[in-house]
């Protein structure tokens, strides 16, 4: 009510009309708060994370460090795992059919997707179909000007054979790409759901060129995802801010997102009980108790999908003779490093995938922990002196393995009781990954694998494959036999008869030794009871999308 026509109402009338005009006004307010609420993110959440990532380019890296900092939080793939599942589900593809033959995919884009305003892009317009074609393109083709201006290597797309097997993609319209295949791959869906195939900006690409500054992909990211990239300082912070314009509006209900970066693992658990930070990543077995006795904590927790092991560099000599690699298999006491590095929780591996992956091959047996027939084993192969090799151990925590060093220093002291001189080397995480993908400097080397899309493929085919020599498949292992039964698997559509070739394929590995597995874990995630919405990944990952703070 206009207050000018208060004046000519009687006093107490006027109190009155006043006091009901408030009482509306209250009552349309508290009408509107609790949208309001819904819609408004709030609050910052802390993630102490375990490593600095190589860059925020998913295209360029591996590992689940870079993909947390990257995928998980400014990027979206065409496909994407429903949290917390292997199922997949829509993401900026709405749907997507196949040829008959497995080797024609198109997808049919999301409309209205806009990619983030930063302080160094301002879009000007919306995700579409040359987005698409850029991010792959830039993968396939050394030829194209971005990539000729960015020299990189791009080891995921390598490692599952894109690079070979992708032999066109078109823009069929603005919202419509089509994948054509040189031979039949099963699994491409499930693939493009990994973190490596995230999809970035051909506009924001297009802006760097003419900047000559191509580099800043990978330091300054640009995406469609829930939070957006601020900044960063190595080996310190991450800063994102939500996304106000992300898709799945509902999905972010945080304001602001950091990642403190914190290798230490009781440094990260001292943050934790603080309230420095709210969620923490690979604890070690002796920090769960005091997570579990701490009432403003609690564990999210789940049965790891993943295998930690030693690999051995089967392009170095003597570790290019199965007999070698055999001996050094059968001289670990796998009991001994499950009860010392994992306090118990986790089993031993035998296989190069778990349990859980379909097509494992439950009738093999691990060699027996023998160090005197180890030795004997060498003695026949030349070197009854042994030898003396380097140990690469990890500098992080990883789901697979809480503790490289200690690892290290276990199996160290077994390869001593047969001769073998072990020396132990480690790098920073990135250099680590560098050295032994790319460059293969190492002897033996401490690894692991959790799984990217519930396929046996990710693990026979990307740690194991002839494809990923020069990536995942530290082992630098390539042996014909074993390829052509990945390969022929990746071609057929019956599952059964998928799966009895990569049964085959694991008999073939337990045969070659390209490396011991050592342990399937359980993966632990400690966080405040404040936080909500937070889901155990069978994957590895840490998503915040959809989590919030009470």
């Amino acid at each position: 009510m206009p207050l000018r026509l208060f004046a000519a109402i009687p006093s107490r009338t006027r109190r009155h009309a006043l006091a009901l005009a408030i009482s509306l006004c209250n009552a349309a307010a508290l009408l509107l708060l609790p949208h309001a609420a819904q819609a408004t993110p709030k609050g910052t959440l802390v993630f102490c994370s375990e490593g600095s990532p190589a860059g925020f380019d998913p295209g360029q890296h591996t590992t689940s460090t870079d993909f947390d900092a990257s995928t998980n939080t400014v990027y979206n793939e065409l496909v994407q795992f429903r949290n917390g599942t292997l199922d997949l589900e829509p993401a900026l593809a709405t749907s997507w059919e196949s040829s008959a033959d497995q080797r024609t995919y198109t997808f049919h884009l999301r409309h209205g997707v806009k990619f983030q305003t930063t302080s160094w892009f301002h879009p000007t317009r919306d995700f579409n179909a040359d987005d698409v074609i850029f991010t792959f393109t830039r993968m396939l083709d050394p030829q194209l000007p971005f990539r000729k201006a960015y020299p990189t290597s791009f080891p995921y797309f390598s490692d599952l054979g894109f690079d070979k097997n992708i032999g066109r993609i078109e823009k069929v319209d603005d919202y419509t790409v089509r994948f054509d295949l040189k031979t039949p791959d099963v699994i491409f869906v499930r693939n493009l759901a990994m973190s490596f195939a995230s999809i970035l900006s051909a506009e924001y690409a297009t802006q760097l060129s003419g900047q000559h500054r191509e580099a800043d992909i990978n330091q300054l990211p640009v995406g469609t995802g829930p939070f957006a990239f601020r900044s960063y300082q190595k080996d310190a912070l991450i800063r994102y801010d939500a996304n106000p314009d992300y898709w799945r509006t509902q999905d972010v209900k945080l304001a602001h997102l950091v990642f403190a970066i914190t290798p230490d693992p009781a440094t990260r658990i001292q943050k934790l009980a603080s309230g420095e930070c709210q969620v923490s990543v690979f604890p070690r077995p002796a920090d769960l108790e005091v997570v579990k006795r701490n009432p403003a904590l609690k564990v999210v927790s789940g049965v790891g999908f993943n295998v930690g092991f030693v690999a051995y560099n089967t392009q170095h000599p003597p570790l290019d003779r199965v007999e070698v690699r055999r001996a050094l298999d059968m001289a670990i006491d796998k009991p001994a490093i499950i009860q010392a590095v994992f306090a118990g929780n986790a089993k031993i591996a035998t296989n190069p995938m778990p349990p859980a992956q379909w097509s494992y091959n439950n009738t093999l047996k691990d060699a027996p922990y023998d160090p005197a027939k180890a030795r004997a084993l060498l003695a026949q192969a030349g070197l009854a002196n042994g030898f003396e090799i380097t140990l690469w151990a990890m500098p992080v925590q990883r789901p697979y393995n809480p503790n490289a060093q200690l690892m290290a220093q276990l199996i160290q002291q077994d390869w001593e009781k047969i001769g073998v001189h072990a020396r132990i080397v480690s790098y920073e995480w990135g250099e680590y990954n560098r050295r032994a993908k790319q460059d293969g400097e190492h002897d033996a080397l401490l690894y692991g694998w959790s799984g990217d899309n519930g396929d046996p493929d990710n693990w026979l085919g990307a740690l194991l494959g002839c494809d990923a020599v020069h990536g995942s498949n530290v082992s630098k292992w390539c042996d014909p036999s074993f390829n052509s039964l990945i390969e022929k698997a990746r071609a057929d559509a019956n599952v059964s008869e998928r799966a009895a070739l990569y049964e085959r394929a694991q008999v073939v590995f337990k045969e070659q030794v390209p490396f011991t597995p050592i342990a399937h874990s359980i993966v632990s995630l400690p966080a405040s009871k404040r936080v909500d919405g937070l889901v155990f990944s069978p994957l590895g990952s840490h998503r915040f999308d959809g989590v919030s703070l009470q």
